[in-house]
């Protein structure tokens, strides 16, 4: 069986189709890269007279920047991280690079009659701003962004998720989460809800699967395969 009659068959079972920003929708920092937003958190950091660790210093992924933050307990740093990083990730959705195929799943997503819904630990306003300037906006509700100011809540943490499947009014296990990270299938699982691992990487490959991924797609591609077919069926 190919990995589109996999994603068909798990969809045909269920309703709403998550998807993670990052990735599945777009590459988020394409345009203005990770490691300068997360260099400009730790200057930011360190000019509020708060000592980095090295590892943090190199660390070149603003969200883990913003998890260390967190994690040190100084809410008024969290908050100020945040709304930098926040003003970066907008910033950054102007240049943001389309996933192919990424489109044509939200879209074929919602000729099927699915429900298709944003869960990210990217920030709402960012993901909002990408969903309308690429014509998107219609498609997608809700977006579950990262909880303002409070990185704890993001995946692998379930909080997103279940967000999502709150606003839709269903429970978890009737939804379908596609995310690029292990995050994203740890989250999933803790959230009850089945995952297809979006593999952009070959190394995520046997990843994804020892992980839990219920299927694994190296392109979106393969998604929207899988939703042509069932749209077909109708």
């Amino acid at each position: 069986m190919s990995a589109a009659d996999s994603v068909a068959g798990l969809l045909a079972r269920r309703g709403p189709l998550l998807l993670d920003f990052d990735g599945p929708v777009c590459s988020i920092f394409a345009g203005y890269p990770a490691r300068t937003v997360a260099g400009d958190l730790v200057a930011l950091i360190g000019d509020s007279g708060v000592s980095v660790p090295a590892e943090v210093a190199e660390e070149q992924d603003p969200l883990e920047v913003l998890r260390w933050v967190g994690r040190a307990g100084d809410q008024r740093l969290v908050t100020m991280v945040e709304d930098a990083l926040c003003a970066a990730e907008v910033r950054a959705v102007a240049t943001a690079e389309p996933t192919p195929y990424g489109r044509e799943v939200i879209v074929g997503a919602r000729q099927v009659g699915l429900p298709v819904a944003v869960v990210s630990n990217n920030s709402a306003g960012a993901v909002t701003s990408y969903l309308a300037a690429r014509r998107l906006a219609g498609h997608v509700h809700p977006v579950a962004g990262r909880a303002y100011a409070d990185p704890a809540r993001m995946k692998p943490s379930p909080d997103p998720i279940l967000r999502a499947a709150s606003a839709l009014g269903v429970d978890p296990a009737q939804c379908v989460l596609i995310g690029d990270s292990l995050t994203d299938i740890d989250g999933g699982r803790a959230a009850g809800v089945p995952v297809i691992g979006y593999a952009n990487r070959p190394w995520k490959i046997d990843r994804f699967a020892v992980a839990g991924a219920d299927v694994v797609v190296t392109s979106m591609g393969e998604v929207a395969d899988a939703l042509m077919s069932l749209l077909k069926l109708r």
